[in-house]
C-alpha cells in the first residue's frame, strides 16, 4: 500500500494499526463522512475483509466496531515466501536434496487425502470440475475450460507457492503426480508451467477410462 492510495486502503492501514475503529473514528481521521466510511466498509465487508462487533450502549442501538478479518492479511507486505525457501535451503544444506524432496512428496500426499474425499465417487467430468474448485479455494485462480469430449485444459493463473516452486521444480511434479492419482487418470501433462517462464501452468487431462478403451478396440 505504497503512493497513491484510496479510501478503502486508508481505512485498512488504520483497522491495521488501530485493530479496532468504529464508523465515527474512522470519519474523523480521513476527514470524510460518516455515510462515505460506509459506504467503503460496505465494500470491504462484501469482500469478507471485515470483522464486525457489536458493542452494548447503556442506551440506544449497540456500537459496531470494525477489525480486519485474517483474509485481508495478504493485502499487507509479508515476507512468508522468502522465509520458506531459506529455511528449505538451510535443510539442504545440513541433509542434504533428498530432504527436500522427502517434504515436497509428504506435502503433495496431505493434499491427496485432503483432496480424495471431495473426489472420489464422482464422474470424470464432475471430479476434474472440483479439482478446478478446490484450486480455486486455494489461491491458484484456476480456470476450466474442455477441448474435446473426453480432454479438459486447467489453467493456473496464480501460484502460492512460485518461489518454493522455482528452486525446487519437485513441488511442480508431486502437483502433476497429484492430479494423477485424485482424478484416477494418468493422461495428465503439464503444457507450460510458470517455472519455465511459461505466463500460467497450464494443463491438458484427459480421461483414462476413454483411452483404454480406445485402446482395445
Amino acid at each position: 500500500m505504497n503512493g497513491r492510495i484510496s479510501t478503502k486502503d486508508k481505512i485498512m492501514e488504520l483497522l491495521k494499526k488501530k485493530a479496532n475503529l468504529t464508523v465515527n473514528e474512522l470519519s474523523k481521521s480521513l476527514g470524510i463522512t460518516e455515510m462515505a466510511v460506509r459506504k467503503h466498509l460496505n465494500i470491504l465487508e462484501r469482500d469478507s475483509l471485515l470483522t464486525i462487533n457489536e458493542i452494548r450502549q447503556p442506551m440506544g442501538r449497540p456500537l459496531l466496531v470494525y477489525s480486519l478479518s485474517s483474509k485481508a492479511d495478504q493485502f499487507f507486505p509479508n515476507n512468508y515466501e522468502n522465509l520458506t525457501v531459506e529455511f528449505l535451503h538451510d535443510l539442504k544444506e545440513l541433509h542434504g536434496e533428498e530432504v527436500i524432496e522427502y517434504l515436497l512428496e509428504k506435502r503433495s500426499e496431505r493434499q491427496k487425502k485432503n483432496y480424495l474425499p471431495q473426489i472420489e465417487n464422482l464422474s470424470f467430468d464432475e471430479k476434474i470440475r472440483k479439482l478446478n474448485d478446490i484450486q480455486n479455494s486455494k489461491g491458484y485462480m484456476a480456470e476450466l475450460s474442455k477441448v474435446d469430449d473426453h480432454t479438459y485444459e486447467l489453467i493456473e493463473y496464480n501460484c502460492p507457492i512460485i518461489a518454493v516452486a522455482k528452486e525446487y521444480k519437485k513441488a511442480c511434479a508431486c502437483e502433476t503426480e497429484m492430479f494423477k492419482e485424485v482424478l484416477g487418470t494418468e493422461q495428465v501433462r503439464r503444457v507450460t508451467c510458470k517455472t519455465e517462464n511459461g505466463e500460467h501452468c497450464r494443463f491438458l487431462i484427459r480421461d483414462n477410462s476413454f483411452v483404454e478403451h480406445t485402446n482395445r478396440i
